[in-house]
């Protein structure tokens, strides 16, 4: 028997949080003559008895994950307002400006160091996937293309560069080794530096069933009641959270080193750990209920497709999102089901989704071929995205959104 240990406090693993079988990496969409040789992995989430943290065993290295990557944070405009709003926010509130250094970790395609940027605020990116980090340097933004860990930070802290603001928007549920991670960060922030990091909020996930959000490239998954645990030993101390509704719920939290007094503990941290209490994200039970509710989904879904086979309509997909890749190949849905799924990234056009090899088109097809219903994968953006679908309605077409309940909209 395998023996999985807590990759925070090494605590043996026992717990399943959910188990959703067999799965290929979610962002390994594949061309037509890789379909046979595709490859799929156990996709497991336990919960640490000890720390209640939520975690994936490293089943797949990172780098055979984000080498090549198929996510480009630009191609979405709600995340670009997001991430301006964002740069407003901490340049009103902390003293960030042209003497100061920001360094985002896992910076993608150049997305929110360009506002900075445009500031005249030194920045520096830190991207391992190597075609992502290619565009943020063809936008003359500097990038670092390697995996950010404690190695690189004492290589930064060698050469002067310690932050004064970092910025690490949905990476931190991406590192193996988070231990590494975060003393790495404690390595290159000034001491009176500050920290932000936005990660899915455990709590929400669990609340809306949001199960499509795991997937291999996120090994943990979080509840502030862990993280504090975590950064307090890594002697960084969270003085501020915020909740904010982006990926279905995520926290926004704010952290400096524990010596530093210059930011006082805010009421916001006390207020959502008595949230995930309140919740019971404190006692282990509340995390094994889960695997029922994620299998009534399945149910929901299967269920819509078998009406659909008996009326004969046609149901497409729009995006070709990881969670939509995980929701599929749970469900047991596959392209004889599906005909196509449309993506705005022209580097998904023309490839194939992981498991279910439904092939990818651009957002035009669906106009050309008017389909019954559109499923929308990734729900997260699902206003952004009826909207600039809103034309379905010409010839009756119906919106599906599948979490945290399988709903249909006229």
């Amino acid at each position: 028997m395998t023996i999985r240990n807590c990759r925070f406090c090494n605590s043996q693993l026992n717990k399943i949080f959910v188990d959703l079988g067999m799965s290929p990496l979610a962002n390994s969409y594949v061309k037509e003559e890789q379909i046979s040789n595709e490859k799929s992995f156990p996709l497991c989430a336990y919960v640490c008895e000890n720390c209640l943290l939520v975690q994936l065993e490293e089943i797949e290295s990172p780098k055979n994950i984000f080498s090549e990557y198929a996510y480009f944070s630009s191609y979405s405009d709600s995340w670009l307002k997001h991430a301006k709003n964002y740069v407003e926010n901490m340049i009103s509130r902390f003293p960030i400006d042209k003497n100061s250094l920001v360094i985002e970790i896992a910076s993608n395609d150049g997305y929110l160091l360009q506002y900075f940027q445009e500031k005249g605020i030194p920045i520096l990116g830190i991207e391992p996937a190597e075609n992502v980090a290619k565009k943020a340097i063809e936008k003359n933004i500097p990038t670092i293309t390697k995996f950010f860990n404690s190695i690189i930070a004492n290589q930064l802290s060698q050469e002067k560069k310690s932050a004064d603001l970092i910025v690490g928007n949905n990476v931190l549920a991406h590192v193996p080794d988070l231990n590494d991670f975060i003393k790495g960060l404690r390595i290159i922030l000034d001491p009176k530096g500050i920290i932000t990091l936005e990660f899915p909020h455990l709590l929400q996930l669990i609340k809306f069933n949001q199960f499509d959000t795991i997937y291999h490239e996120h090994f943990s998954y979080f509840s502030l009641i862990s993280l504090e645990k975590i950064f307090l030993f890594h002697k960084l101390q969270i003085f501020d959270v915020e909740e904010i509704p982006t990926h279905g719920g995520s926290l926004r939290i704010f952290v400096t080193h524990s010596e530093n007094g210059s930011n006082n503990m805010t009421k916001n941290v006390n207020e959502v750990i008595n949230k995930e209490k309140e919740f019971g994200l404190d006692k282990i039970s509340k995390y094994l209920e889960f695997s029922k509710n994620v299998e009534i989904i399945k149910t929901q879904l299967n269920d819509f497709f078998k009406n659909i086979e008996k009326t004969s309509e046609k149901v497409v997909c729009y995006g070709a999102a990881a969670k939509g890749n995980t929701l599929l190949n749970y469900c047991g849905i596959r392209n004889d089901m599906i005909e196509y799924v449309v993506d705005r990234s022209e580097y998904k056009q023309g490839l194939y989704l992981p498991g279910s090899h439904i092939p990818i088109k651009s957002p035009e097809e669906i106009i050309k071929t008017k389909p019954d219903y559109v499923l929308i994968l990734p729900w997260n953006l699902k206003d952004e995205i009826m909207e600039q679908m809103k034309d379905i309605k010409k010839w009756g077409g119906k919106f599906v959104i599948p979490i945290p309940e399988v709903k249909i909209y006229s």
